[in-house]
């Protein structure tokens, strides 16, 4: 059972360090369990009413995303791939163009300034939240710079102020990729809410995650939401007439309904993964580990409970053969994907390079157990032993 004690008495037993575990980096079935006597009437409402694609709970979901950031807008989409995409499209930006953004990043992040036709230059990031480091921007700003894209990673906002002031002193855009930071906050504010546009995924492992794909793009301008409207439709203006060149991206209604759902329980469970991080932490202070930061700008959510270590691989293995899951995000950054190496974009990120041999992402969602918790730092020290 979950437990609402920050910091909750617990002990080694040391009759356990042979013992096969089963604890799982996710478990979307308790999630389901905890919100089935919602989910079941919001779904059938969709079902009954027979509208799948464009209708109310789309529309209702869009406004309380947008209130819940802090936005005047908000358009659903049918991935967080998408979102970056179709923002990038909404500023006009394309080849030629150059977005200044991270290679310590899922893949999606770079793919949408390809799929543009833009060039992404990448900057490193810093060695302790793992985001866009602010003071390696200006060296990449050229004449053909359109945009800045931090990302938000593992849960923690990028530093934004000093990032916001960089894309004004020289007239840039910002996007944030806050796929993996729903509910994070900078400065007290939520991410996504910042630049020009916000983009989020809800693939199903995010804090607010959809039964299939999704994604939201948040903005403030009325402008670009128009556009975005119209992008995500084939860039139809009205019903068989077509502007210019869109997609087919679109939120469909038991998704929306379901997210809605999801949306009024987001912060308490955002609440929960930080109660947990402090546990791991407690757990974990005298590891040898190197734990994750919550910088005092920063309100973290924990979408990944990320550690480091240079015994990484051996520790990984041990704790698989414990029965316990972890994962690496992400163990080959962008610029060294083949793809991208045969396009010219291999550079020396040195923080970026050394995090990939190091970092190993444990066991993190709402209802993970102390003792599930415990039994990860048993495996851990073990492994180290």
């Amino acid at each position: 059972m979950y437990s609402e004690n920050n910091n909750p008495p617990v002990s080694m037993d040391p009759s356990k360090e042979k013992q096969n575990y089963n604890v799982t980096l996710v478990d979307l079935k308790k999630e389901i369990l905890e919100l089935r006597a919602e989910l079941e009437p919001a779904i059938k409402r969709v079902l009954d009413r027979g509208i799948f694609i464009g209708g109310d709970e789309l529309k209702s979901f869009e406004e309380k995303f947008a209130k819940y950031i802090g936005s005047s807008y908000a358009v659903g989409v049918n991935s967080g791939s998408d979102a970056i995409f179709l923002s990038l499209k909404s500023l006009d930006i394309c080849k030629g163009d150059e977005v200044i953004t991270v290679s310590h990043t899922f893949i999606s992040t770079v793919d949408a300034i390809i799929r543009v036709g833009a060039k992404p230059v990448f900057v490193d990031i810093c060695d302790d939240t793992y985001c866009m480091n602010p003071e390696s921007i200006m060296e990449k700003i050229t004449e053909k710079t359109r945009a800045i894209l931090p990302v938000h990673l593992y849960g923690h906002p990028a530093e934004l102020k000093r990032i916001k002031e960089i894309a004004d002193e020289n007239n840039l855009f910002l996007i944030e990729d806050a796929c993996q930071a729903h509910g994070a906050e900078f400065m007290g504010k939520r991410v996504g809410g910042y630049g020009d546009l916000g983009c989020f995924s809800f693939y199903p492992t995010k804090n607010l995650g959809a039964y299939g794909d999704g994604g939201m793009i948040v903005t403030s301008s009325k402008k670009i939401f128009n556009k975005l409207i119209m992008l995500r439709n084939y860039g139809q203006s009205r019903k068989y007439v077509y502007d210019f060149l869109g997609i087919n991206s679109r939120l469909d209604e038991i998704q929306a309904a379901i997210l809605d759902v999801k949306l009024k329980h987001l912060d308490q469970f955002n609440e929960r993964r930080r109660s947990i991080a402090r546990t791991y932490n407690n757990l974990l202070k005298n590891s040898g580990l190197v734990l994750p930061v919550e910088k005092p700008y920063a309100k973290h959510v924990y979408h990944l409970y990320t550690i480091r270590h240079i015994k990484r691989d051996l520790m990984q293995k041990s704790l698989l053969k414990k029965g316990i899951q972890t994962q690496i995000y992400y163990p080959i950054s962008v610029h060294k994907q083949k793809p991208y190496v045969e396009r010219g974009y291999l550079i020396r990120l040195p923080v970026t390079d050394q995090l990939c041999d190091e970092i190993l992402s444990l066991p993190m969602h709402p209802w993970l157990a102390t003792s599930d918790m415990i039994a990860v730092v048993e495996a851990i020290e073990d492994a180290l032993d």
